[in-house]
């Protein structure tokens, strides 16, 4: 990194979580319902899922959280620690030192909101060869307040800042929160990006989602959601590239920037869509045996991209940087780095 960046320049709002990773049988997926590659929210049947996986398999705990994933990954390869800012609700718990611990090692500047009667919100990481399923039990995630927002010094935080980044997954939080962090963006008009995190989003979560959207300058997304979104919104659902033109389209409070769409699909190529082009960035093919555990890789992704976006690179280098962060990531159990970050522009 050439020049020193403002502290507290990148904010990012949402659910703190503990990762639990563990490799596990298929059958195990099948006991809880559950499928190759799902994300989905835990359910009372779901809640022995955590104590099961300590007990009798070899779990890891690693930091998670969507959007704390990205700012970690943007940390790492900004090599400045504090550039971005994360708000969450953790409980007050082990887990959540644990957190806190790895969040700020990475240099990520956190600001939990604590809630002393709730345990720290756990996703369980179900691995099954390359394949991994997410069981996300809230906790004290899902009682984020506003109120956190509006004390003064964290306040101070939303307006310093000069990018602004929320998951999908926070919209079954608050999104009261995420309209007041987008409409600060829009007054001040800086940017603000946001992904569609999984297709339970679209498919349950709709309306809170269209309010933001407005707002939105830049949306991520893979195929499985964008094509979730766009069965929810019933339009044809075959044509990623179709998906993203149309997203590009819908209504944006801030004209002038049109919004501009980035979807991921695995190993082939990433789409950046924007009003008027549709342009493709090839993703390298790693080896069968090179790929440790693809969750985090969007996440990753994003991180990537955000190191870059935050010193006003051209979206193409973002775009790029996204898929080496997404490519090493894929290499690294959870969504875990190792060694000095090795991209070029």
């Amino acid at each position: 990194m050439t020049s020193t960046l403002q502290e507290g320049i990148l904010v990012g709002c949402g659910n703190p979580l503990l990762d639990i990773s563990a490799v596990v049988p298929l059958n195990f997926l099948q006991k809880y319902s559950m499928n190759e590659d799902d994300a989905i929210l835990a359910e009372d049947r779901h809640m022995p899922i955590y104590g099961e996986l300590v007990e009798g398999y070899q779990a890891e705990f690693l930091a998670g959280g969507s959007v704390q994933n990205s700012l970690r990954i943007a940390q790492w390869i900004l090599r400045q620690p504090r550039v971005a800012v994360f708000f969450g609700c953790v409980g007050e718990d082990r887990y959540a030192n644990i957190l806190k611990e790895k969040a700020q090692a990475a240099g990520l500047d956190v600001h939990y909101q604590v809630k002393k009667d709730v345990p720290t919100g756990t996703c369980a990481v179900l691995i099954t060869g390359t394949h991994r399923s997410l069981c996300a039990n809230l906790a004290a995630a899902n009682n984020f307040t506003i109120d956190h927002l509006e004390e003064p010094s964290n306040k101070a935080l939303v307006d310093n800042a000069q990018y602004y980044y929320i998951s999908g997954f926070f919209l079954t939080v608050n999104p009261p929160s995420i309209m007041q962090v987008a409409a600060t963006a829009h007054a001040k008009q800086r940017p603000f990006l946001m992904n569609l995190s999984a297709p339970f989003i679209s498919q349950f979560y709709m309306a809170p989602l269209l309010a933001a959207l407005p707002y939105v300058d830049i949306i991520f997304g893979n195929e499985a959601e964008a094509q979730a979104f766009a069965e929810a919104q019933q339009w044809p659902s075959g044509d990623l590239r179709e998906i993203g033109k149309r997203l590009v389209a819908m209504e944006k409070k801030n004209p002038t920037r049109p919004r501009i769409a980035i979807l991921t699909q695995g190993c082939d190529p990433v789409l950046l869509i924007q009003q008027d082009s549709v342009q493709e960035f090839p993703v390298t093919k790693l080896a069968v045996h090179e790929i440790v555990d693809t969750n985090g890789a969007g996440d990753a992704f994003v991180g990537g991209f955000l190191s870059q976006f935050v010193q006003g690179k051209s979206l193409d280098v973002c775009i790029r940087c996204g898929n080496y962060a997404a490519g090493h990531i894929i290499k690294n159990p959870g969504c875990t780095y190792s060694g000095e970050p090795e991209f070029v522009e």
